[in-house]
């Protein structure tokens, strides 16, 4: 029987009403394994009910509570990784270990909401005048939504919704349709963890569901991860509706390898870099740039570490790399390695005809090396999601910076070297949001903020960290002015000397 994935509304599950629901697949098998409910304008307004009817106590509740639960959440999540992992890999195809990687990162966020009184802390002046003190302190804003994409079905979820818990308000989310088991798992973590019903809620669903969370006036904030273009329609349409917004965007990371670099580190940071996840994620490296007569020796290092990788399902111990989420995503980036070739590319591994024994039906492709690639090949121009690595060849470091600099996105790049010099350049001319020195993915930490430029950025504020904190809240400066309880009035004696 087929697994049905409904909404999470008011604490509890509720069944969709809409009749309309979208098939989930194993990557692996290329079998539908789950219905998932798809979210009617009604139904999306029921959630966002719930969530504003929540925000009347849980705005209103100490930090002291709402840090417990989610100390408690977070117990539960460790003691759940495994499970949380395997619903990923079932619905997105990542192999075992990349799917427990994507739960500890969503975790050092929830450790970082766990000790949100210190970035809620607020600001004091006192006597900026005779009698008269300035204090600042933040706010939380009411309902908040997420509109997640399927690459991190547990960690994108995990980098909004608990800091926006934490500073008081409540949430909507609404998951990738692909993969939305982890996030219901979620829900009914929170709720063991003694989340208050309607602080967190889960809608599934298609544009008709995102297009209400953007419209919809109680909503007041909304984060988005994914696409360019679905970034910019997001904060294009969302802040037209009045909505705070946080939408990041696609990538076309770079790596610049200098002459001096460890050419072997290099290589093992461009394959991980590459083809980890499938390539599915926005960090990672698709472009690499070599300086000056490395090139060739570089790319024959990538391709014999790369021509090694295991290919095969998720859930097999043995595998290194897994399906792509769906045959339609296959089959995308297979395309670009099929018309590389006549738009200048050298095609040093052609990935496109794999297929694993035994499970011809998955969504299976495998590991692409383009080498000397043109800039106007569509392979370098297009971010592909996919395990598919563009070589690009440099003569100077300057004329590598300005190359990724002409790039219109600027989520992340690195630089491979040995001088600290160069490194240091790099990180100051190079037009990009997260830089790594000798790191191929500089994804940071929970308590700094994850976020690009350009074209991979529109809004703001970074997601996570003390961006994160920030946009979650609003800012309000009171200032007050007591009379001194000296000059009380005639008769009201606070045993206060009458002159001092």
């Amino acid at each position: 029987m087929t697994k049905i994935v409904n909404h999470w509304i008011g604490g509890k599950s509720v069944d969709g009403t809409s009749g309309t629901y979208g098939p989930v697949t194993d990557p692996a098998t290329g079998q539908v394994t789950t219905k998932v409910a798809f979210a009617s304008v009604d139904e999306v307004d029921a959630a966002v009910a719930a969530a504003k009817d929540a925000f009347a106590t849980w705005g209103q509740s100490s930090l002291a509570q709402r840090t417990s639960i989610l100390f408690t959440f977070r117990a539960l999540l460790d003691a759940h990784r495994d499970e949380i992992a395997e619903l990923i890999t079932a619905e997105h195809g990542k192999v075992h270990s990349d799917a427990l990687g994507e739960v500890a990162r969503g975790l050092e966020i929830v450790d970082l909401a766990c000790g949100i009184s210190v970035q809620l802390k607020g600001e004091l002046s006192t006597q900026v005048a005779s009698r008269v003190d300035v204090a600042a302190i933040r706010q939380p804003l009411g309902v908040v939504a997420g509109i997640t994409p399927f690459n991190f079905p547990a960690m994108v979820p995990m980098w909004m919704f608990p800091l926006a818990i934490a500073c008081g308000n409540t949430f909507v989310l609404k998951p990738s349709e692909k993969d939305p088991s982890a996030a219901v798992r979620l829900a009914e973590l929170l709720a063991e963890a003694g989340l208050p019903d309607g602080v967190f809620n889960v809608v599934h669903g298609d544009k008709v569901a995102v297009d209400r969370l953007l419209e919809h006036p109680d909503v007041k904030a909304v984060s988005f991860v994914g696409s360019t273009p679905i970034a910019r329609y997001i904060h294009t349409t969302a802040s037209a509706h009045g909505k705070r917004v946080q939408a990041l965007g696609g990538a076309k990371n770079h790596m610049l390898v200098l002459p001096d670099a460890d050419l072997d580190a290099a290589a093992d940071a461009a394959v991980s870099a590459a083809y980890g996840s499938a390539g599915e994620r926005c960090m990672a490296i698709s472009a690499v740039v070599a300086v000056g007569a490395i090139g060739d020796e570089l790319v024959a290092k990538i391709r014999e570490r790369a021509e090694k990788i295991k290919i095969g399902p998720g859930t097999d111990p043995a595998s290194e790399m897994g399906p792509l989420i769906t045959a339609a995503h296959r089959d995308k980036v297979a395309s670009y390695v099929a018309g590389a070739a006549a738009e200048g590319c050298e095609v040093v591994l052609d990935g496109t005809g794999y297929t694993v024994e035994g499970h011809e039906e998955g969504h299976w492709i495998g590991i692409s090396l383009l080498d000397k690639v043109p800039t106007t090949a569509k392979a370098y121009q297009d971010e592909i999601f996919g395990p598919v690595l563009c070589v690009l060849r440099a003569e100077t470091y300057e004329e590598g910076v300005a190359l990724i600099n002409a790039s219109p996105f600027g989520n992340g790049t690195a630089i491979f070297t040995r001088d600290g010099g160069a490194a240091r350049r790099f990180q100051l001319e190079i037009e990009a949001g997260m830089v790594g020195v000798n790191v191929p993915i500089p994804v940071p930490v929970g308590y700094h903020s994850f976020g690009g430029w350009k074209d991979s950025l529109f809004g703001d504020h970074h997601i996570y960290g003390n961006d994160g904190t920030h946009f979650y809240t609003r800012g309000k400066v009171v200032t007050t002015r007591w009379p001194d309880p000296a000059d009380a009035p005639a008769g009201v004696d606070l045993g206060f000397p009458r002159n001092h």
